[in-house]
């Protein structure tokens, strides 16, 4: 039985504009995330999926409609207040890893903990948690530039859950990554799912999205279907 939805859409439309130029990137929009799920957002490119993951991210306001978070209205809300309610509540993982190349491994781990004004004893222990948890401690004192992809990857996770938060958004997490390091990080993300974190991944890869509980498959800003796994694996 499905609790309380935390992150939920309705009517959610997202318009960019230029001079010349208006793209609906997504149109009305309905959709529930519930707490603890896996969810994979598919579709092909300029589909909305990355908009749609920016939005419900709090990283970006939509154009009208409805975005509800954690049982708040915030579809209006400044960028320091959605900052306020996604420091503790999200993390993030990127494609790109967007690591800051001129700070080790340990600093980028800290980062949102600085941002949050997280006490020095507490920070370095939370660090050293989630790098163990990544098991890449030992690579604690190298900067980005000197790790593997998929190394650098790991680190954006321990980056992502230092925080402690409810919801993971993952946009093209093993995009930049070989298969077997992409495999590693589908294995890092169910184990965070399975510990209850809710997972919300957009994805172009049909086998890292039957990793997740539902699909939900865009075209064109919109919702084209869903589909939940059932026990037995299959859809």
């Amino acid at each position: 039985m499905k609790t309380d939805n935390v992150i939920k859409a309705v009517g959610l439309t997202k318009i960019f504009r230029t001079e010349s130029v208006q793209t609906t990137a997504l149109n009305e929009v309905n959709l529930e995330i519930y707490p603890g799920e896996f969810v994979a957002i598919m579709g092909p490119s300029g589909c909305g999926k990355s908009t749609l993951l920016n939005v419900m991210g709090l990283l970006d306001n939509p154009t009208s409609g409805e975005l509800w978070f954690m049982g708040q209205e915030v579809s209006r809300w400044k960028e320091n207040d959605r900052t306020d309610l996604r420091n503790g509540n999200l993390g993030f993982v990127f494609q790109s890893f967007n690591l800051i190349d001129e700070l080790t491994v340990f600093e980028n781990v800290e980062l949102p903990l600085l941002y949050a004004g997280v006490p020095v004893r507490e920070r370095v222990e939370r660090v050293n948690r989630a790098l163990d948890r990544m098991q890449i401690t030992h690579r604690s004192e190298h900067y980005p530039q000197q790790l593997s992809g998929g190394q650098q990857q790991r680190v954006a996770i321990a980056r992502a859950i230092v925080t402690n938060p409810k919801i993971i958004l993952a946009d093209e997490p093993t995009g930049n990554l070989d298969s077997a390091n992409g495999n590693e990080v589908m294995s890092l993300l169910k184990e965070l799912n399975a510990d209850g974190a809710t997972v919300v991944m957009v994805t172009h890869s049909e086998e890292n999205a039957r990793e997740a509980r539902r699909i939900i498959r865009m075209m064109d800003g919109v919702i084209l279907t869903e589909s939940s796994r059932r026990s037995s694996g299959s859809f």
